[in-house]
C-alpha cells in the first residue's frame, strides 16, 4: 500500500472518531478546507470546527476512503460519508453521500489546500428523507 493511500485511509478514520482536532492534524499549520466552494476555514482551529459541525451532525458518521489519486490537477481523494442526522435539529435520517477533496500536499507530506466536492442538493433531500 502506498504511503499515499495510507495517508487517506488514516484521514477517513479521523473523520469517524469524533475528535475534530485530529482531522485537522491532517493539516499544515496554515492549511485550508473549502467545502462546495463556501469560503474556505484557514488553520487547523478553524478546520476543527468544520469537522466538528459534521461530527455534531452525525455522532454515528463513517467516513470511508473510496480512493485516492494522483491527477494534473492534484491529489483527488474520494470518499463515502454515512451517518445518522441526530445532532442540534436533526431529523433522525440516514444519510450516505459520496464526494470528492482536491489535495495539494506540501512538503511536509501535510494537506495545505483542500477543496471538497459533494451534490449538496442530494444531501439536502436526505436530511429530509433520508437514503431512499
Amino acid at each position: 500500500m502506498t504511503k499515499l493511500k495510507k495517508f487517506a485511509q488514516r484521514y477517513a478514520h479521523a473523520w469517524c472518531n469524533q475528535n475534530p482536532e485530529s482531522v485537522a492534524a491532517f493539516y499544515a499549520e496554515n492549511g485550508s478546507l473549502s467545502v462546495n466552494d463556501e469560503p474556505p476555514a484557514v488553520g487547523r482551529p478553524a478546520i476543527a470546527e468544520v469537522a466538528r459541525g459534521f461530527m455534531s451532525d452525525f455522532s454515528d458518521m463513517i467516513v470511508t476512503m473510496d480512493d485516492v489519486t494522483h491527477e494534473s490537477r492534484g491529489t483527488v481523494f474520494h470518499w463515502t460519508l454515512t451517518g445518522t442526522n441526530t445532532g442540534p435539529g436533526g431529523r433522525g435520517k440516514r444519510v450516505r453521500i459520496s464526494g470528492y477533496e482536491l489535495w495539494k500536499i506540501d512538503n511536509d507530506g501535510l494537506i495545505s489546500e483542500s477543496k471538497g466536492h459533494f451534490d449538496s442538493s442530494e444531501y439536502e433531500r436526505q436530511l429530509k428523507h433520508g437514503v431512499v
